[in-house]
């Protein structure tokens, strides 16, 4: 037998092993997925950020007939719970409803996080974006934002406003309204939105800085009174509360946005096939509207968008909380 003719067979039997020891990750790959997805929720139960994540979670199981299972992880302006995520083995089973607040603020606020949200996590889907909401109880003295204006200027650090907590968009949104308008409310943090929704409504706090989702149940129920949102132009779901900036606060612009996402090294088929899943939903009138009562604005993106936008807004919130001085040790 010739050299050529002796290595031929060798190199097919070489080839034939590496096919065959590479084939179950990629039969596993193709069949994802094989068991239930945790889907982990950074906030407790009830907020903006739950609420979007089970509605994602039950229409992805409807529709594909998976088994997505929420986790609520809640703490330290949802940190923890990306942080759970983020050290999650990248195999596609443990996905995080993340948004703005925990992925391009809480870096810059935060002096020492354990996670890298551009570093250690895959941006999947964009799901939502809304603007933040200024209510006050139904029965408040307070009928219109000016009417804070004019008690805070007149009494400084009296008024109050409630957050979902210390670090959240929401939170910077209340302390960039009072440069704007150059007062001084006092803010009193809470441990997710439900927890602030609870002291607004008994009058224990006199303002919420809400999402939209988190506030529309009782704004529909009557028992807030919506004073304003924070976005560029208003509220589809809430089409008769003005933006700050039409109330004479040029330029203001405070939103934020929800999306999926994976630890870092996910394959990339695997992220393909959750973004594809999570937009066909997003297409569908039942999902919009869904999304829509709920007070945000479905918009879907590739993956490379939702990453581009994690990365932009990232560098942006740098500026804007170096800015206000805040710091959360």
């Amino acid at each position: 037998m010739t050299p050529s003719n002796f290595l031929r067979p060798l190199a097919f039997a070489l080839a034939f092993t590496a096919v065959a020891a590479t084939a179950p990750a990629h039969a596993q790959t193709a069949a994802y997925p094989a068991k239930p997805i945790r889907m982990v929720v950074p906030f407790p139960p009830g907020g903006g950020t739950d609420i979007l994540a089970r509605l994602v979670a039950q229409k992805l199981t409807e529709a594909n007939h998976w088994t997505v299972v929420p986790d609520n992880r809640a703490g330290a302006g949802g940190t923890i719970g990306i942080a759970e995520a983020a050290r999650a083995t990248p195999t596609g089973y443990d996905i995080v409803m993340g948004q703005k607040d925990n992925m391009v603020v809480a870096p810059w606020l935060y002096k020492s996080l354990s996670y890298s949200p551009v570093k250690d996590l895959t941006a999947v889907a964009h799901v939502a974006y809304t603007p933040v909401v200024i209510v006050t109880q139904a029965n408040s003295k307070f009928k219109t934002l000016d009417d804070v204006v004019k008690a805070a200027r007149a009494a400084p650090d009296t008024i109050t406003y409630g957050s979902p907590g210390n670090g959240t968009t929401i939170h910077l949104a209340g302390e960039i309204f009072n440069g704007a308008a150059k007062i001084k409310m006092r803010h009193v943090p809470y441990k997710g939105s439900n927890a602030a929704m609870m002291d607004v409504l008994a009058g224990n706090v006199d303002l919420m800085v809400s999402s939209v989702p988190s506030a529309m149940a009782q704004i529909k129920a009557g028992k807030l009174r919506p004073l304003a949102v924070t976005s560029a132009k208003r509220s589809t779901s809430l089409p008769d509360a003005p933006t700050v900036a039409e109330l004479g606060y040029k330029d203001f612009d405070v939103s934020t946005w929800y999306g999926v996402f994976v630890p870092a090294g996910t394959p990339k088929d695997i992220v393909t096939t959750l973004n594809a899943a999570v937009n066909k939903l997003l297409a569908t009138p039942e999902m919009k509207a869904a999304i829509i009562a709920q007070g945000a604005e479905p918009q879907s993106m590739t993956p490379e968008q939702f990453g581009a936008l994690l990365k932009t807004d990232y560098e942006k919130w740098k500026g804007i909380v170096q800015a206000s001085g805040a710091t959360i040790e």
